[in-house]
């Protein structure tokens, strides 16, 4: 039976808070089984599965962040998603459950976002996946700019640009192209993208109703991570505008846009924030990337990775190739919450 106290406590219509994660990829799964079934424990595969002859595309992480990961499972994007519990990695044994089911000649592209657990997680498996002769490379996600321009890669963060990311490397490998290939490709969307998250209000943790991290009212975080995570940049709230300034003009720098370039902007809502808010701060972000001669060739304002009910958004910004643009606009995807019409 359900604790209906705890349940009243924690405001939001869930049934036992240890079995949030099966549940809600069990109603998932329902509703688009055209499109993803489950594979093992809360492992969600295309129901549809890709030719043997093209690499797969698998990713990990923990639940609460829906639609990521898994809505992105789906032609033309990731093949598997393995699934942790709220807020946590996968264990390794799971994940190496997928790469075994998804060995094969072409190989498996493992895109795994730059947080401790997911890490140790994915690099155990890729420790036992060699007894399987699994031919498996990995692709680690780090765009979040909030500890500064200059940290190592290793020190930051993967963030909603993951997305992007996995619909460029779905595209490429649709396309056919060997694991070296697609891995070259997606690394150089990966090293020319940045991202920085700003919240007014933390999420509550589903499975307890915590309060993640604090902020006093009237102030904002500009560099708070996916989780709650804090970034060092408090302040007091800024509007729209300022705030869309103070965040596109460090992701510029980082990125050195500058005429000419061509770039994705993303305004990703990470749960309580409206679409009203968004198109504003876009707007401004939009008009001094233009100002700056930057062509813009994607945008969106979405939420493509939440968290929970916190307050804010991430601001993606990337700058694309040729070939990137291409595999963002012109190759069909069909996963629950991204199809592009486009040639397959």
């Amino acid at each position: 039976m359900s604790d209906l106290t705890n349940t009243c406590q924690i405001k939001k219509f869930i049934n036992d808070p240890d079995n949030i994660t099966k549940e809600l990829l069990e109603g998932y799964t329902m509703a688009y089984r055209d499109k993803v079934s489950l594979f093992g424990e809360n492992t969600v595969v295309r129901t549809n599965a890709k030719s043997k002859d093209k690499v797969a595309i698998v990713t990990i992480g923990g639940a609460g962040h829906e639609p990521a990961l898994s809505g992105f499972v789906g032609e033309g994007m990731l093949d598997c998603s393995v699934v942790g519990d709220i807020f946590a990695a996968p264990g390794a044994p799971r994940v190496l459950e997928a790469l075994k089911k998804f060995n094969c000649e072409a190989g498996i592209l493992l895109v795994v976002l730059n947080h401790a657990g997911d890490v140790m997680s994915a690099n155990m498996a890729l420790q036992l996946a060699k007894r399987f002769d699994i031919k498996v490379k990995m692709l680690l996600t780090h765009e979040d700019i909030s500890a500064g321009l200059d940290t190592p890669d290793e020190d930051r963060r993967g963030l909603a640009g993951c997305v992007p990311l996995y619909k460029i490397v779905g595209a490429a490998a649709e396309e056919g192209k060997s694991l070296e290939e697609i891995y070259e490709i997606g690394e150089r969307f990966n090293e020319q993208m940045a991202t920085l998250a700003v919240a007014m209000k933390s999420c509550t943790h589903p499975q307890n109703g915590g309060i993640i991290a604090e902020l006093p009212e009237g102030v904002m975080e500009i560099g708070m991570g996916q989780h709650g995570e804090g970034g060092g940049g408090r302040m007091e709230l800024l509007s729209a505008d300022d705030t869309a300034e103070r965040m596109i003009k460090p992701l510029m720098e980082k990125l050195d846009a500058k005429r000419g370039d061509k770039v994705l902007l993303y305004i990703n809502g990470v749960g309580a924030t409206t679409h009203m808010e968004m198109n504003i701060v876009f707007r401004k972000a939009c008009m001094l990337l233009e100002e700056a001669g930057c062509q813009l060739v994607e945008g969106k304002i979405t939420e493509i990775l939440t968290v929970q009910e916190q307050s804010g958004f991430q601001m993606i910004l990337g700058k694309c190739d040729d070939d990137h643009a291409v595999y963002l606009k012109d190759h069909a995807s069909d996963a629950p919450y991204w199809t592009v019409i486009g040639k397959k």
